[in-house]
């Protein structure tokens, strides 16, 4: 930081401003404000360099710089701030230190540094409380508006680094109370004045980019997203800023503290006061609360709901208003247009007539030489001896193409056959000199043994499923064939064996049954004996057991054995099966080889006989190409002669035709020239005579000088002018000779064709206020006035003009002497001297409007009443009679149609705006009235529900041991200082008291501070007699021990309230020099607030001294402060400095887009 001296200078900027600034505007002001270049630079590029970090976006950085906008009665200039030293706060109040605003300002140092006493995990609804209230100013309440937010903008920074970042928090009445956003680089609110400072935060503050997605990080987040969770800051603060104060050690004598009070006053430092305090409010009436809160809410909402439509309406109605205005601005200028368009039109066709007249006889006078030459040229005798010629050569050429295509085709014909011979001879090498017949032969005997084979080959195939099911059955257990089939029958049968059921002593004694007959009995119903045999009858030696008796079937074929024997049985069977199997496999391969073979002698000895075939056929085509090819050699030298005749005479005939042709070309386009101007000249008189030049004079002259139009006025009794026509300087009214000067311009525009002439419908056109209309009085707007003006602008603009454009439109037309229709020029202006005057009176009319066609101001007329139209009535409006009448009228389709409805459809729609207004008026002022006091119920409630949402959830014994490690930390940081400051050595004694029963009783601990008073000797309490100095040494030991245990090794900022209050003079100095330098030492920015008194002890002992003025009571906040310090980094100096000094007033304001204002 720079060295600024208490007195007014440049190198304190903040002196250089008037003693009272210009009071907090009760609505933001759009200035443009002066900013310096790296602002600019900033500002573009603010969505590009904002930090994708979720937590700890500070990071190691140290607070630089605070500014506050909105604050109490705080001046809105930026404040530097030197890290790692003792900062004082003083304060020149009207009558003393107080007043000045010491509290509010490190109040809100600590609520940007998120002091945990602020309760941000409940919203911190009680930093709202720091905005400047208007009933606390001077007379604030009947002048100004209390703010219902505010900004609390801090600038962090790393000296080794130079990477500053700017954090905004902003500071709602309304839920959420607290908005974080932030930005690389410094990004202050920097203007002249303290309203241009208060608007441009604002301008910033939407710029940022929002901190969390599509939101912005709130109160309960602030600490983690900005600081990573880590203690920056605690704090002793007054009651004028928070509503519960915690006890302060430094504001009366050590020994004259209850252990009670010196923990509530650790436990404020180290942020367990808050823990505390939820643990005792949670279960509060919060509920009751929230409850009023939510139906203050929603009578609001509901309200709002209700009044936005009118609202809307009201708003509607007043553009109706300003449009109608422009609506009839446009029709004159319409009028105007189109009388000095056709004015210059008529001058520039009277030249063009002419022109095109002489072209059309120059171009007559040379068709009739080109006709001349052109008739000595035509001779028929070349054509006839070129047309014989060229039949001789057609002829010629005839024969030799038909010679030419017999040649090809032979040779065609012969390149085929020669292509076919090397196949036919690899075919013919396989037949093994057999011919057809024969290897005919061999392919049946071939074919009829495959046959067999495969015949072979079924049978074994068979023959081995059967042995495989065989051997499946033996193996799968006694009388399974014979269920199987009888099941098949529908017979009921289960197997012997596994009917029988051998009882467990008889288990030793009964042999086991197995084999034959057991295995293949089953038993059946007497009944079904018959049916079981006759189902059996294709299993011989099944048994069928029943109780009529056993029935064996015959016809064994295999002798009967158990069941080892019949499994090796199958198994042999099977082996013999897959033997045949595979032999006659072998076999099927054999004889498919054979027959393979004998089809490919077949194919070469049938290629013997084609190849034979192909030789002759050769030998054929050879003799016919000769003869083809010497009766073509005798043909072409015939060819060649007829040919070269041909193009001899041909050359001399195309010769001749190009002359003509190029003759016959410039006849037709001089016939063609000529035609084009007479058709020309025709259209010219035509065009002349349907500018109707009188008529246009007639309608311009009706309305000029206008009629006195009245000023509409909107609902809230301002005139109606248009945004364009407020803006319009006086400097735009000039003299007649310059305005003469541009109307050339104008003419040259008017001029141009109709398509360069049409705007595109994408712009925007601008309506500009003409002299007579500034200068006109306002008159009242009565139905009557205006009626009766209406209706005579709706006579002189329509009647007249309609019947004189009618009459000449039907003058006569005379043939011309050519045979083309030629019509009667229309008079010229200089015809009529009036009609001159009126022409200039409408030229000096345009200079001063919009340079627009009459289409276009037409358009601009009809696209402002139709706007009115709709902002007037919406879809479910009821319409005025008359007013729905012309608009019917208005919308038929014809364009005379809704010209002649123009004037009447305006008086109507103002007539029915005038009379909305003082309804519209009353409406507002009640709406008004009702959202201000309804707002002032929610807000009510919403602070009472927002008060009692404090709760805590953090269980009893995580808080016990969270206390006791926090005070074992202070108690050790306590002994360092100690030791390390003068001293033998202290410690903490703190007991663990017994919960409170009662939830609403507070957990009270107590703490017990202890300290050596010798080398060696004993711990003593520091409740024992000792003189003032040791106490007041102890007790500032004492207060950065909590400090630095809270700091967890990061920067931290003790921020003291009243600070040296209790000191006694001669202690003061000693004590104030033990804060800066136990600041330095271990990294700790001390903030104190200090009175009066302790100024001379503080000045020379602090590292900052910070004076914050307010110099009457008249003033509603605070004048420009004085700042006195001194920082080893000269590079963080350089970055601020731009923004703390003040802006030359000469500079020119730049607003944040880079543009000059």
């Amino acid at each position: 930081m720079t060295h600024p001296s208490p007195a007014p200078s440049n190198s304190t900027p903040a002196e250089s401003e008037p003693t009272h600034p210009p009071a907090r505007p009760t609505t933001p002001s759009v200035t443009q404000n002066k900013v310096p270049r790296a602002e600019m630079t900033s500002e573009a590029t603010a969505t590009v360099l904002t930090p994708t970090v979720t937590e700890n976006v500070v990071g190691d950085r140290v607070l630089v710089a605070v500014q506050a906008i909105n604050i109490s009665r705080l001046s809105t200039h930026p404040v530097p701030t030197v890290p790692g030293t003792l900062i004082v706060v003083a304060g020149a109040g009207p009558k003393d230190s107080n007043g000045a605003g010491k509290s509010s300002f490190i109040a809100a140092i600590t609520a940007l540094l998120g002091d945990e006493q602020w309760r941000f995990a409940s919203g911190a609804k009680a930093v709202s409380e720091l905005l400047f209230n208007a009933e606390l100013a001077a007379q604030g309440d009947q002048q100004w508006a209390s703010a219902d937010h505010g900004y609390i903008i801090g600038v962090f920074d790393v000296p080794s680094a130079g990477l500053p970042i700017t954090v905004w928090v902003r500071v709602n009445q309304e839920a959420p109370h607290l908005e974080v956003r932030w930005a690389e680089g410094v990004r202050l609110a920097r203007a002249a004045s303290e309203a241009d400072r208060v608007s441009r935060a604002d301008e910033l503050w939407a710029e940022l980019p929002k901190s969390a997605g599509r939101r912005d990080v709130v109160a309960r987040d602030l600490t983690r997203v900005l600081y990573g969770d880590r203690v920056r800051c605690v704090s002793f603060l007054s009651t004028s800023v928070r509503s519960k104060v915690a006890t302060n050690l430094l504001s009366q004598p050590l020994n004259e503290i209850s252990p009670e009070r010196i923990f509530e006053a650790i436990a404020a430092l180290t942020g367990l006061d808050g823990e505390l305090d939820q643990e005792r409010e949670a279960r509060r009436d919060e509920h009751a609360k929230r409850v009023r809160a939510a139906q203050a809410e929603e009578r609001l909402r509901e309200f709002e709901r209700d009044s936005a439509a009118l609202l809307g309406t009201f708003d509607r109605r007043d553009q109706a208003r300003d449009r109608l205005a422009q609506a009839l601005r446009s029709w004159r200028g319409r009028l105007a247009r189109r009388f000095v368009d056709a004015a210059d039109r008529d001058q520039d066709l009277k030249t063009d007539l002419t022109a095109h007249e002489d072209a059309a006889d120059t171009a007559a006078e040379a068709i009739a030489a080109v006709k001349t030459e052109i008739s000595g040229l035509k001779d028929d005798s070349l054509d006839r001896a070129l047309a014989a010629a060229r039949r001789e050569l057609a002829a010629i050429q005839v024969r030799a193409n038909k010679l030419e295509t017999e040649r090809a085709v032979i040779q065609n014909t012969a390149d085929e056959l020669r292509a076919r011979i090397p196949a036919l001879e690899d075919l013919q090498r396989q037949s093994d000199g057999l011919d057809v017949p024969t290897a005919n032969t061999e392919l049946a005997d071939a074919r009829h043994r495959l046959n067999e084979a495969l015949k072979a080959q079924g049978v074994a195939d068979r023959e081995a499923q059967t042995a495989e099911t065989a051997l499946q059955e033996a193996e799968n257990g006694p009388a399974s064939a014979q269920l199987r089939a009888l099941s098949a029958a529908g017979l009921p049968a289960a197997s012997l064996l596994d009917a029988l059921d051998v009882a467990e002593h008889a288990h030793d004694t009964l042999p086991t049954p197995g084999g034959w007959p057991h295995d293949l009995a089953v038993i059946v119903d007497s009944g079904h004996m018959r049916a079981a045999a006759q189902a059996l009858a294709d299993l011989p030696g099944s048994v069928l057991v029943s109780p009529a008796g056993v029935t064996v079937i015959g016809a064994f074929e295999d002798a009967v054995t158990g069941r080892d024997a019949r499994i090796k049985a199958a198994e042999q069977r099977l082996t013999r099966a897959r033997d045949t199997q595979q032999r006659a496999a072998h076999a099927v391969r054999q004889a498919e080889e054979g027959v393979a073979a004998a089809k490919r002698r077949v194919e070469g000895a049938e290629a013997t006989i084609r190849l034979a075939e192909i030789h002759q056929r050769l030998t054929d085509q050879r003799d016919q190409l000769g003869i083809l090819q010497a009766a073509i050699a005798e043909l072409t030298p015939t060819l060649d002669t007829a040919e070269q005749e041909v193009s001899t005479l041909d050359f001399r005939a195309r010769t001749r035709n190009m002359e003509i042709e190029r003759l016959d070309a410039r006849r037709q386009r001089l016939e063609s020239e000529r035609d084009q101007a007479r058709l020309r000249a025709t259209e010219i008189a035509a065009e002349r005579h349907a500018l109707d030049l009188p008529a246009l004079s007639q309608e311009w002259a009706s309305n000029w000088p206008p009629p006195l139009t009245p000023q509409l006025k909107t609902a809230t009794g301002s005139p109606a002018r248009s945004p364009e026509a407020a803006r319009i300087p006086e400097t735009n009214r000039t003299s007649k000779a310059a305005r003469t000067s541009e109307a050339s311009g104008t003419r040259e525009t008017a001029r141009t064709p109709k398509a360069a002439r049409t705007p595109e419908t994408s712009g925007t056109l601008k309506a500009t206020p003409t002299p007579e209309a500034d200068d006109a009085p306002e008159t009242a707007l009565t139905p009557e006035t205006y009626g009766s003006q209406g209706e005579q602008v709706d006579h002189q603009m329509f009647g007249d003009q309609l019947g004189g454009a009618v009459d000449g439109q039907e003058a006569a037309r005379t043939p011309g002497t050519d045979g083309i229709s030629m019509a009667v020029r229309a008079p010229h202006t200089s015809g009529r001297p009036e009609m001159v005057s009126e022409l200039e009176a409408a030229r000096d009319w345009l200079t001063t409007a919009d340079p627009l066609t009459a289409d276009e101001w037409w358009r601009t007329a009809e696209r402002h009443l139709d706007a009115a139209l709709r902002a007037t009535f919406a879809e479910t409006d009821e319409t005025p009679e008359e007013l729905d009448f012309l608009i019917r009228e208005r919308r038929s389709g014809r364009s005379a149609q809704e010209l002649a409805t123009f004037p009447a459809l305006c008086a109507s729609l103002s007539s029915y705006l005038r009379g909305q207004e003082e309804y519209e008026r009353h409406q507002r002022r009640q709406i008004e009235s009702q959202v201000t006091s309804r707002r002032r119920d929610l807000s009510a409630a919403t602070k009472g529900a927002e008060e009692a949402a404090q709760s805590t959830a953090v269980h009893r014994a995580a808080l016990t041991e969270a206390i006791r490690t926090r005070l074992a930390r202070v108690a050790e940081e306590f002994g360092k200082l100690d030791t390390g400051y003068g001293g033998y050595g202290a410690t903490l004694d703190f007991p663990v008291p017994t919960a409170p029963a009662d939830p609403e009783q507070r957990w009270s601990w107590r703490v017990i501070p202890k300290w050596r008073r010798g080398e060696g000797q004993s711990y003593v309490p520091y409740n024992r007699r000792a003189n003032t100095a040791l106490m007041d040494e102890k007790a500032v030991k004492l207060v950065c021990a909590a400090a630095i245990a809270s700091s967890g090794g990061t920067h931290l900022t003790l921020v003291l309230d009243e600070l040296g209050r209790n000191l006694g003079k001669e202690h003061r100095r000693e004590a104030v020099s033990l804060f800066r330098r136990i600041g330095e030492t271990h990294g700790i920015t001390v903030i104190g607030a200090l009175q009066d008194d302790m100024e001379p002890y503080a000045i020379d002992a602090c590292g900052q001294y910070i004076k914050l003025r307010r110099s009457s009571d008249a003033t509603p906040y605070n004048d420009p402060p004085i700042i006195i310090a001194h920082d080893r980094h000269p590079e963080r100096v350089h970055t601020l400095s731009p923004w703390i000094t003040r802006p030359n007033q000469t500079q020119p304001l730049i607003n944040s887009d880079n543009s000059k204002a």
